[in-house]
């Protein structure tokens, strides 16, 4: 098995995430306003997280978590995010469903949970 999602570097994974958002006509500027609404990261915070080569561990450890977090709902890789027990992992599947649902096309303020 690979690392975990924990170890793993917010900025490996963040050019995935603009990738594939930017391949369905979404912008790097929608993806990180829905980062800056999980983590309650202003800008400043969140290039230096990705500068630093923060692990998601340590990314979530800084993060605010929006309190509107426990309504995102669904399935990534197969598995219900709302039933993970692993904080970190949660908090990493609630992003990735974000990404899924920004580059679906779902309307901002639905994303956004407004």
């Amino acid at each position: 098995m690979g690392r975990s999602i924990a170890a793993l570097r917010v900025a490996d994974v963040y050019p995935l995430y603009v990738q594939k958002v930017e391949r369905k006509g979404r912008t790097r500027a929608e993806l990180d306003e829905v980062i800056r609404w999980l983590t309650g990261f202003d800008d400043a915070e969140l290039r230096r997280h990705l500068d630093d080569g923060s692990d998601f561990e340590r990314f979530f450890a800084d993060a605010t978590l929006n309190p509107k977090a426990s309504e995102i709902r669904g399935v990534i890789c197969g598995v219900r995010v709302e039933e993970i027990e692993d904080p970190v992992t949660q908090r990493a599947r609630y992003l990735d469903k974000l990404v899924d649902e920004l580059a679906r096309g779902k309307a901002m303020e639905k994303v956004l949970r407004s």
